[in-house]
């Protein structure tokens, strides 16, 4: 499944760990020319050097931060002359009831998961529209689809991911740009990690425990949807491992 993926210029946010890490590495083994975002600029360097990548390729990124994000992607260009796709995978998930008022939450959740995908998608444009080519893969969440108790904010973040993405869909259709939706159930990454509740972490970690598949699953499916022939726009993917009722 390397088609259409060798060569390609691809920033990947929240690439230190987790799903963003594993597709890092999925896709550098492609041939894809990887270039990494994420705030842990230690673990990012060590997994460019651990790939290979050129000098520049891994950025000190906080996607709540327009200017940062901005930056990683015109490094990008300047390191590879193009941006072929972004992948907005940045994300929280700091889970807990409404009645706690944790809205310290709410907002990060608000600004990493949303504004942070809007960020990328105001970075990638200018490059993509001119280029009239480019994909643009948004991470939304099997919650993204299904509200449960105590994950009612995550759920807006990961439903508003999916609307903005399908809005970006219609309005970039003159410039030859796709758009992809991956939405995943529970695949081992630090978001559990994320909720400040200790009831409600318990109770997360357990389940992940039971039932989350690697990280790699992830990487595969933004493979499949970035591999495609350029007639051709995956838009939306909502996976789950086989044992996840929910």
């Amino acid at each position: 499944m390397t088609d259409n993926i060798k060569g390609k210029t691809v920033v990947i946010t929240g690439a230190s760990s987790g799903l963003g890490e594993a597709t890092a590495r999925h896709l550098a083994n492609a041939g894809a020319k990887v270039v990494l975002g994420a705030r842990r600029i230690d673990r990012l360097k060590a997994l460019s050097s651990e790939l290979g990548l050129p000098e520049g390729s891994a950025i000190e990124t906080d996607v709540t931060e327009a200017g940062q994000v901005k930056h990683l992607v015109d490094q990008a260009v300047r390191l590879h002359g193009r941006i072929d796709v972004i992948v907005n995978n940045a994300g929280l998930m700091p889970h807990s009831p409404l009645e706690r008022g944790k809205i310290d939450d709410w907002d990060r959740m608000i600004d990493v998961n949303l504004k942070g995908v809007l960020y990328g998608i105001a970075a990638a444009l200018p490059h993509m529209t001119a280029q009239k080519s480019g994909h643009i893969v948004n991470v939304s969440s099997v919650a993204g689809h299904k509200v449960r108790p105590g994950s009612a904010v995550y759920a807006a973040t990961k439903t508003a991911v999916r609307v903005i993405s399908e809005g970006l869909r219609q309005e970039v259709k003159p410039y030859n740009i796709r758009t992809t939706i991956v939405s995943p159930g529970a695949v081992e990454s630090e978001l559990p990690q994320s909720i400040t509740e200790a009831d409600v972490a318990a109770g997360i970690a357990d389940f992940y425990e039971r039932y989350a598949i690697p990280a790699d699953s992830f990487a595969r499916v933004v493979a499949f949807a970035i591999s495609q022939p350029e007639e051709v726009d995956i838009n939306e993917i909502l996976f789950r491992p086989t044992a996840q009722e929910l």
